[in-house]
């Protein structure tokens, strides 16, 4: 037992998940998660691995070489990707001794279908050609023969020494290795790469930035780079630059990705490491698969019934001819055509010809009218004006032409938050300041008003005009100083944070570390307190016009343990005093007990968060210069402490932020986009389910969560924990149910949840990882051989790892099932790759259609992975765009695409197929029944050219048009009524059943449609006392009944009459007999006499009124029963739409959708939008160490000689 225990790896079940980290990264090998072991390597390891390394080399980890300005180093044989061309070549043979048909009758339709198709796919190949074009062509700087030129995107290559300037995007991965801002530091936007739109900060090695500024030493520099292959892990980085015979270490502090933008930074300088394909924001998003929708399936396996029936009647007729040829053609002299073939051999030609003559049914024309219908659907929504966003000139963009029936059976939407269904722009909009809350829509006497003006800070020069603020009465209270608690909360907040500011043309211009931070100093600015400089060690705030600079003697640096941040200043007057702001729940617990507003700011708190805003707790003390100082020694010691450096200064920060004061709290918005609850309420009608699927934070997520609506006061909340425990119960009682029997025993369907409650699932990536058993691997302790040494050994692997991935995959299917139990499932702290997992698991184990929706690099994966993806054109590039399906500027409109194109599209597909299959098999049909009358010799019962041109002119406008005009309702009402939208869900529309009943009701049309005519011409004498009863006018007879049938037949199933559908369908049956007589004349039977020989037969057949009240007849006896079935069906069993349909006039007003009522429960909330900060530390090292402040250039030598001084975070007192 033992032997086989160590021989696997197992799951590390010490660490328990962290909410508040991102998974490690997708592509992590075993190597990097090891445990550090103890220095002395035991014998048995040892032994182990020489025996390893003498039977395989040892492959090491760093296999990438780059050398700078030198792109034939990266060009060698094996850094080179094989590939293999294949050619094949395809051939056309016809048999003419096998058919009874001309030549065009098939060739022409097959032309048009191919010639049409080719058109369609042309288009959409130049669209997406045009888009990839924009991109390579992009420009950026490249040095060539020693100088910078400009260069496309295209032909950068590994190697290549390149050059950006400011708000430039990264073209390929590359070595930072200078730049204009002091220690070439860069500041990158990354929200192609994670969706976050707050700056981070890059810098170089020291030694590059020292010698590689000029353009001549970078056109001379020649460092040589090992490094890890191209991968997606777009956190991690390991390399090492060789330059001067010295070795640096490189991480990811030092790349710039590509998909960055460069901000802030006028200039800066790198060395391509990774380009093209093997860039991590390309390694990330997943392969692209060829998306086919389920009406396309399911159409594959209704031809390929189709062509078993075309077989099987072939067959049958065959066998039929050979018994016929053998019984009356052998003994019918005026039958011999001078072939002395067999009876068998003539049934096997007449089953080719039969194939031939009966290849109608299988509808080659059906898949070019689909994809004419598609590319038709497609444009209506491109030219949707309801779709279209003003503000940035954005209209929808349908950017595939192959799935549009498929956005009316959606069952899961998976959306990104941030940027997706927020703004990601966060608005100041109210605060509690000494127990007062500001913010409600009042003038300066404390009247509250429904309508008043915005408060107007002209006052303040530096404020910047862009915060709508409309409580009058705390611009009083500011301007009075009649309560300095006021003063002092916006001195706070100009104070305390780690913000950078630059001035560009004379206006301040802030970038922080998250985009909560930004808005609380820009609130404060516009209240008169403008954060307006900073050194290493001073920082300058405008306190209402009045400049005063404070020295910084600390910065307590948030972190996600920490959940707060504080900063201790000097003022002018020499008191000392500590700011700090934080989470509730961490301020709270450090606050003096003599705190008279602490009620007042708790209840504030609820009222914030049942308002779904992001809340912040500010507070400060007074510190003695004696309690400083002392503090101030340990501080100092252990900021430069060798060994776990962080967790020395955490406990140092707890004993300086105790005994606060606490002065408020402030209430950010985070921006949802506009109709966003509106649509998430109607898609949810729709019974469309909503997954979230975020990088954020669980707090923000969950926050989002209850702003637009998807979580309620009411929804039970189940976390990662509560989750892991239900399925491990459920994981043991199927072990238990297991046995001998178990496979006998039926499969017991359970719930997780018992019956009603409205439940929601928030779990984050660590627990997701945990659940369904996607941990990393540690290896043992003792590294075992990985081949194995003998037979039993091998078996015993393989059974072991079957057994691994049999409870993996039943652990994720109970996941799935639990997951779609709950209302709302909200996924944080999620990768790339975890999103399209999760997309996979739901389409693999509930068979659903599945659509993801989202705006950044990072959700390109998850768009590829969904049956249908969807690209909001926001502010993160257009990665996601380019990837997607369909594009749009609003999470809003998805209700439309969905509840309109998509149901449209669904209800137009369902029709156009099942009319297709019934016109098709109406018509072919009557050739089977006529051979039982012509000695099964595959004659045909129409004119050649009438076969044709049915498919191509005389049945195909009025069902084309029926494709792309048909609605059942209006678009207001399908809005109004998401409940329509569910019978695409259920496949109502198309399916097997509906199927069959088509060509049921085609076959019955076939046969009236031949024996009317054939009763009616048995005994028959015209009104010159001839008879017209030859086959000519007897296949004129059956057309004219069939045109006239299916023409009518569409009328029927038409919902949405025009003029243009009305013209279509009378002007496809003039049509026919124009072309009819036409080639039943004279004139063009002389020039094509043997393409053209029913001379005369229509004008002489339909002279005869006979001949008319047959067609007649025909005609009623096809429809008259549907009329009648119709009318039942919509007066006994009408639809939801026939109800609709029946009341729309009276429905006409649409119905305005209204926000939910929240119901405010004092005390009650534990919901808390906790602190609003980013997912990493702020810039406090950056700024206590002067790195980031512009200053002369220092010699190398003096760099070094300094480098204590990094550490140094305080100032002289």
């Amino acid at each position: 037992m033992s032997t086989e225990r160590d021989s696997e790896t197992t799951f590390d079940e010490d660490s328990q998940p962290n909410d508040e980290v991102v998974p490690y990264s997708d592509d992590e090998t075993e190597d990097e998660l090891d445990d550090q072991g103890s220095a002395v390597e035991p014998e048995q390891n040892r032994v182990n691995r020489e025996a390893e390394e003498n039977r395989e080399p040892f492959r090491k980890e760093c296999t990438w070489q780059v050398k700078a300005n030198d792109r034939k180093y990266h060009e060698q044989p094996h850094f080179m990707n094989t590939k293999f061309l294949c050619i094949k070549e395809s051939k056309y043979a016809a048999v003419p001794q096998i058919s009874t048909l001309a030549w065009y009758t098939t060739l022409v339709p097959l032309l048009v279908v191919l010639g049409v198709t080719a058109i369609k796919d042309l288009v959409d190949d130049v669209a997406r050609h045009k888009m990839d074009k924009e991109i390579n062509n992009r420009t950026c700087e490249v040095i060539k023969d020693g100088r910078f030129k400009v260069a496309k995107w295209k032909e950068i290559q590994v190697g290549d020494v390149i050059r950006l300037k400011k708000n430039d995007f990264v073209p390929a991965d590359i070595l930072l290795l200078s730049s204009s801002e002091p220690n070439s530091l860069c500041y990158v936007e990354t929200a192609e790469l994670d969706g976050e739109t707050n700056l981070k900060f890059k810098m170089s090695l020291e030694i590059t930035d020292q010698y590689l500024q000029r353009e001549d030493t970078l056109a001379t520099f020649d460092g040589f780079i090992e490094c890890e292959e191209p991968n997606n892990r777009l956190d991690k980085f390991t390399g090492t630059l060789f330059w001067r015979n010295t070795s640096f270490p490189l991480d990811a502090d030092k790349i710039l990705l590509r998909g960055c933008v460069i901000r802030n930074t006028d200039f800066c300088h790198g060395l391509v490491i990774f380009a093209g394909a093997d860039t991590k924001i390309m390694k990330n998003s997943g392969k692209t698969r060829f998306k086919r929708t389920k009406i396309d399936y399911l159409m594959n396996y209704m031809v390929y019934t189709i062509f078993v029936v075309l077989i099987l009647l072939s067959a049958g007729l065959a066998i039929g001819h050979a018994y016929w040829e053998a019984q009356v053609g052998n003994s019918s002299w005026y039958l011999y055509d001078g072939e002395d073939d067999t009876p068998s051999y003539r049934g096997f030609l007449i089953f080719w010809g039969y194939i031939i003559v009966l290849n109608t049914m299988v509808p080659i024309s059906l898949y070019v009218s689909v994809e004419v219908i598609r590319l038709g659907q497609s444009h209506f929504i491109n030219w949707d004006l309801q779709m279209y966003y003003a503000e940035k000139d954005t209209p929808a963009k349908a950017r595939t032409t192959t799935l549009n029936e498929q956005l009316g059976q959606i069952h899961y939407i998976f959306s990104d938050k941030t940027g997706t269904l927020t703004q990601n722009i966060m608005t100041f909009k109210k605060c509690c300041i000494n127990g007062q809350i500001y913010g409600d829509h009042r003038d300066a006497s404390q009247h509250n008003h429904n309508k008043i003006e915005q408060v107007d800070f002209s006052w303040n020069t530096y404020a910047d005009g862009k915060l709508a603020f409309y409580d009058h009465y705390l611009i009083e209270q500011i301007q009075s100083g009649k309560e300095p608690e006021v003063r002092q909360f916006f001195f706070l907040l100009a104070v305390c944070h780690t913000v950078m500011v630059d001035r560009t043309d004379g206006q301040l211009n802030y970038q922080a570390a998250s985009p909560d931070e930004g808005a609380l100093v820009n609130a404060a600015r516009n209240f008169g307190f403008a954060f307006l400089a900073r050194t290493q060690n001073t920082i300058t705030i405008s306190e209402l016009g009045t400049e005063r600079t404070y020295n910084v003697l600390a910065i307590l640096d948030f972190n996600s343990d920490r959940k707060r941040m504080s900063i201790i200043v000097r003022t002018p007057e020499g008191n000392i005093k500590l700011y700090c702001k934080g989470a509730d729940t961490v301020i709270y617990e450090r606050l003096h007990r003599m705190n008279p507003t602490k009620q007042e700011t708790q209840d504030a708190l609820d009222i914030f968060a049942n308002e779904t805003l992001r809340t912040l707790c500010l507070c400060y003390k007074e510190i003695e210069e004696k309690e400083f100082t002392e503090w101030n020694k340990k501080f100092m010691a252990a900021s430069v402490a060798s060994t776990n450096r962080d967790e020395a200064l955490d406990k140092v920060y707890e004993e300086i932020e105790k005994d606060l004061i606490l002065l408020g709290a402030t209430a950010i918005e985070d921006k949802l986009q506009d109709g966003v609850p509106e649509t998430i309420s109607k898609l949810a009608k729709a019974d469309i389910k909503i997954w979230v699927l975020t990088g954020d934070k669980k707090e923000t997520a969950e926050n989002i969560g209850f702003a637009c609506e998807l979580l309620t006061e009411d929804t039970t909340i189940c976390y990662g924990e509560d989750i892991n425990s239900l399925l491990h119960a459920r994981m043991e009682n199927q072990r238990n149910r297991g046995g001998v029997y178990a496979k006998f025993a039926p499969p017991v369907q359970e719930s997780f949840f018992p019956p009603g409650g409205n439940r929601a699932l928030i779990i984050t990536g660590s627990w997701l990882n945990e659940i369904l058993l996607e941990k990393k691997t540690k290896r043992n302790k003792i590294l075992k051989l990985k081949f194995p040494r003998t037979e039993e050994e091998r078996r015993m692997r393989t059974q072991s790892k079957r057994r691994l991935e049999a409870k993996k995959e039943q652990r994720q299917k109970n996941f799935v099932d639990l997951a779609c139990e709950c209302s709302a499932v909200i996924c944080c702290r999620v990768t790339p790759k975890q999103k399209a997992m999760v997309v996979d698991l739901v389409k693999r184990y509930k068979k659903a259609i599945t659509l993801a929706i989202g705006d950044g690099a990072n959700d390109v994966n998850m768009i590829k992975t969904a049956h249908i993806g969807v690209g909001i054109s926001g502010q993160e590039g257009m990665q996601a765009v380019m990837s997607s399906d369909y594009s749009f500027a609003q999470f809003r409109y998805l209700q439309r695409l969905l509840l309109v194109h998509g149901r449209w599209s669904y209800i137009r597909m369902c029709k156009f197929l099942r009319y297709f299959f019934y016109k098709n098999f109406a018509f072919t049909l009557v050739h089977f029944w006529y051979s039982f009358f012509n000695g099964y010799s595959a004659q045909t019962a129409y004119e050649d050219w009438f076969i044709t041109l049915y498919n191509v002119l005389y049945t195909s406008l009025p069902v084309l048009l029926m494709g792309l005009l048909d609605q059942d309702v209006s678009d207001k009402l399908s809005l109004r009524f998401p409940g329509l939208y569910i019978v695409g869900q259920r496949d109502l529309l198309f399916n097997y059943k509906r199927f069959f009943v088509s060509l049921l009701h085609g076959v019955l049309t076939s046969m009236i449609l031949f024996f009317i005519p054939l009763g009616a011409y048995l005994q028959t004498v015209g009104q010159d006392g001839e008879a017209p009863s030859d086959y000519q006018s007897f296949a004129v007879t059956i057309a004219s009944a069939l045109v006239i049938t299916v023409n009518f037949q569409i009328g029927l199933d038409t919902s949405y009459w025009t003029f243009v559908n009305a013209f279509s369908i009378f002007g496809s049956i003039a049509l026919y007999f124009g072309i009819m007589f036409d080639f039943h004349s004279a004139g063009i039977h002389v020039l094509f006499p043997s393409a053209f020989q029913f001379t005369g037969t229509a004008s002489n057949a339909l002279r005869q009124p006979y001949i008319w009240l047959t067609i007649i007849l025909a005609v009623a006896v096809c429809l008259l029963p549907v009329v009648a079935i119709r009318f039942l069906s919509m007066t006994i069993w009408p639809s939801e739409s026939d109800k609709i349909q029946k009341h729309r006039k009276r429905l006409k007003a649409e119905e305005q959708w209204q926000r939910r009522q929240q119901v405010f429960r004092r005390g009650v909330s534990t919901r808390r939008s906790a602190y609003a900060f980013s997912h990493q530390r702020g810039y406090a090292d950056l700024i206590s160490s002067g790195r980031s402040i512009r200053k002369k250039r220092s010699p190398l030598d003096a760099i070094v000689a300094d480098g204590t001084a990094e550490y140094r975070r305080t100032g002289d007192s």
